[in-house]
């Protein structure tokens, strides 16, 4: 059995091969086809949740693809976009919605919102992406993590944004030796924890990274001999809808939560 750490190893190694492995398998081909043929005649927020392949497309690639039931909601996070500091999807501590309205950013850009790259090619590199970890995570989810950890390390700005982050949380808690019994301690607390272990800006450092993620993959085994399944912390990457919301929303989210239009 392959350790977490040559797993990890093998595929981060070469991580542009492992990318043209996993878009070149046929289902991921054949999405990825009908995605970039088609996406460019969603003139419309309508248009594009009314066609449930481009959208369930564009929420997997975003890592959202639990949500993709929830049309309502999604309807109110794109809707309102992200240019005003209280829209919708600035309000939700989950980060992943305000990065899929900008993205597919109607409210500004409207009829030539799917122009851009970033709404065509950029969302298909995504889901790719999306789908490797995934599919690493099948087999042993400690690789799933440490991919994650080092897809979303140049933008992790402080122990805050760590702690923000349920997946993020874990590998620093397991490279750390931190015991996951201190979520339970005062935010700042914890911030000060691991900002007195981890030197954040070193996470921009590729050799520091890899060293980093060493560490956990390492760790990761000691805790788990048996390789884990996925679904053993799955909800990991799974925020929770309310967090972060204010409770002016709240009483809004219960029906559309329920995905209604």
């Amino acid at each position: 059995m392959q350790t977490t750490l040559s797993t990890y190893g093998t595929i981060a190694g070469n991580l542009t091969r492992s990318l043209g492995i996993t878009a070149a398998k046929p289902q991921v081909a054949r999405e990825a086809a009908y995605y970039l043929a088609n996406i460019g005649n969603v003139k419309s927020i309508d248009d594009f949740l009314a066609n449930r392949r481009l959208f369930s497309f564009a929420m997997k690639a975003f890592g959202l693809q639990d949500m993709t039931y929830a049309k309502a909601f999604m309807r109110k996070v794109l809707t309102e976009g992200t240019d005003k500091t209280d829209s919708f999807a600035n309000t939700l501590s989950d980060k992943r919605y305000q990065q899929f309205a900008e993205t597919f950013n109607f409210a500004r850009y409207g009829a030539t919102t799917t122009i851009f790259d970033r709404t065509r090619q950029g969302t298909v590199d995504a889901y790719v992406r999306q789908t490797l970890e995934e599919d690493a995570g099948a087999r042993n989810e400690g690789v799933r993590l440490a991919l994650y950890f080092n897809r979303k390390a140049g933008d992790i700005k402080s122990a805050y944004g760590i702690l923000a982050d349920p997946a993020l949380l874990k590998v620093v808690q397991t490279a750390l030796a931190i015991p996951a019994a201190t979520s339970a301690m005062d935010i700042d607390r914890q911030a000060q924890m691991i900002a007195a272990r981890l030197n954040v800006a070193d996470l921009k450092d590729p050799s520091k990274l890899g060293k980093f993620l060493g560490r956990f993959a390492s760790l990761w085994d000691l805790d788990n001999p048996a390789t884990m399944p996925a679904s053993s912390t799955l909800n990991l990457f799974t925020q929770p809808l309310e967090a972060g919301i204010g409770v002016d929303v709240l009483a809004t989210l219960q029906n559309l939560k329920l995905g209604g239009h």
